[in-house]
């Protein structure tokens, strides 16, 4: 089971760091071992002063693909949730500036969470989901699918060029704006609708 995670496919997010708006999608992985387990605590790894959270709406793959077409890739899925891509900033800063790949700012152990899965058929539209991040029950982050550079659909079409997507895969499909540091004792919620899917504590 592999973790794939789109970078830059909200153009407010892409505005918020500065960074360049992509041609193409950005991909990037993360390993299984990647995910916080299920009641545990997300803790701040000691090699970063600088760890953010990035609320995502995530689709679980239920069948094994290649080259998929956009037309064909809601047959590939049937949940979604939200989670976070916790990133070390100032490590993927370090390494942007040398070039360098990111999965020690991105990939480290409990760097993602995944939510409590629903059906997308409770769903009226998986391009028109509304999702949102707390943060100590202050609302840090709100974004829809429909402002997405790249819908669910595509993302899949594209993805599955490069690597066959096999049972159990998770996509993650980007954040929108609003990122910020987590700090030790922050509680963080995470929300589809009004459907509360997660929520972990910082230590």
């Amino acid at each position: 089971m592999k973790l794939i995670c789109i970078g830059r496919n909200y153009a407010a997010h892409i505005a918020e760091l500065e960074n360049e708006k992509p041609t193409d999608p950005v991909v990037f992985l993360k390993p299984d071992t990647a995910i916080l387990l299920k009641k545990q605590p997300f803790f701040i790894p000691d090699f970063s002063d600088d760890v953010h959270y990035e609320v995502e709406v995530l689709v679980k793959i239920n069948k094994v693909g290649k080259y998929i077409d956009r037309k064909f890739a809601h047959k590939y899925y049937e949940q979604v949730t939200v989670g976070i891509d916790f990133t070390a900033r100032d490590v993927q800063r370090h390494l942007k500036a040398k070039g360098l790949p990111w999965e020690k700012a991105k990939a480290f152990d409990g760097a993602a969470v995944v939510g409590e899965w629903m059906s997308k058929h409770d769903l009226e539209d998986v391009n028109n989901i509304n999702f949102s991040l707390l943060k100590n029950k202050t609302l840090v982050q709100q974004g829809n699918t429909n402002l997405m550079l790249w819908k669910i659909n595509e993302i899949i079409e594209y993805v599955s060029k490069y690597f066959t997507l096999k049972i159990g895969d998770i996509i993650f499909t980007g954040t929108p704006s609003g990122v910020g540091k987590v700090e030790a004792n922050d509680t963080l919620t995470g929300f589809i609708e009004d459907k509360q899917l997660f929520s972990i504590k910082v230590k």
